[in-house]
């Protein structure tokens, strides 16, 4: 996706995959080394970038660092504030003829904080040069861990966000061959209640912090274990027991 605009700087859309840094792919890491400025996500409780860390080892020596604040909150005032900010620094920087590869876990074009910023930045600035550079998903790596199957022959694989309610939760899983549910962390009480109530609690596969040192890949739900971690999934295909 190459949009050409009156800038003479680009914005680089870049998944870094899961976080491991051999997961990158060679047109990720060609980009990285040549880009004048990096921009991350960071929350505004902390510096720490799993999304920077990952990409390190490619970096030019002199390349500027820009950590962009977005607040973990779900109050849309306080998210489109943040996201105009954001906008408002990115084009500062591209403004200034410097290229810019905005870092993003998995592919930026998946839950990803990428396509609120590129939403935002394209009404203020609809010209602006853009490319995107595809990652490898989190559960595209977990299955891969796992050694499962997503997917074959005419079965359909539906993505599944886990904020949604235990009720919405079902009706998704009900029908689908298999299942991917992001965003595992936070209503992790609703996504038990679905998976009970489609019958997929102990065949499913619950990873967290895939490819990354404190990864955990276990088989069924253990509603003992309390909130997962951020960075969570959960695969389960229908009638059938996910590989561990």
């Amino acid at each position: 996706m190459c949009k050409q605009n009156s800038l003479s700087g680009t914005l680089y859309g870049v998944g870094v995959g899961p976080g491991a840094p051999d997961l990158l792919t060679i047109r990720a890491v060609n980009v990285l080394a040549k880009v004048d400025a990096i921009l991350t996500a960071a929350s505004p409780l902390n510096d720490y970038s799993t999304a920077l860390n990952t990409v390190w080892t490619w970096l030019r020596p002199d390349v500027q660092i820009v950590r962009l604040e977005f607040p973990m909150t779900r109050q849309t005032d306080v998210l489109r504030q943040a996201w105009r900010e954001a906008a408002r620094r990115t084009l500062e920087t591209l403004n200034e003829g410097k290229s810019a590869a905005f870092l993003t876990i998995g592919d930026p074009l998946i839950y990803s904080t990428f396509g609120y910023l590129l939403r935002t930045l394209k009404k203020s600035e609809p010209h602006v040069s853009v490319e995107i550079v595809p990652g490898v998903a989190s559960f595209q790596a977990a299955a891969a861990r796992a050694g499962t199957v997503l997917c074959e022959g005419g079965q359909s694989l539906r993505l599944i966000s886990g904020t949604n309610s235990a009720a919405e939760l079902t009706k998704e899983l009900t029908g689908a061959d298999t299942a991917v549910i992001l965003k595992a962390y936070r209503n992790i009480a609703g996504i038990h209640d679905a998976l009970r109530a489609s019958c997929r609690d102990k065949t499913c596969l619950m990873a967290c912090h895939v490819e990354q040192p404190e990864e955990r890949i276990t088989l069924g739900l253990d509603e003992t274990a309390g909130t997962p971690p951020y960075m969570s999934l959960i695969i389960s295909r229908k009638d059938e027991e996910v590989q561990q």
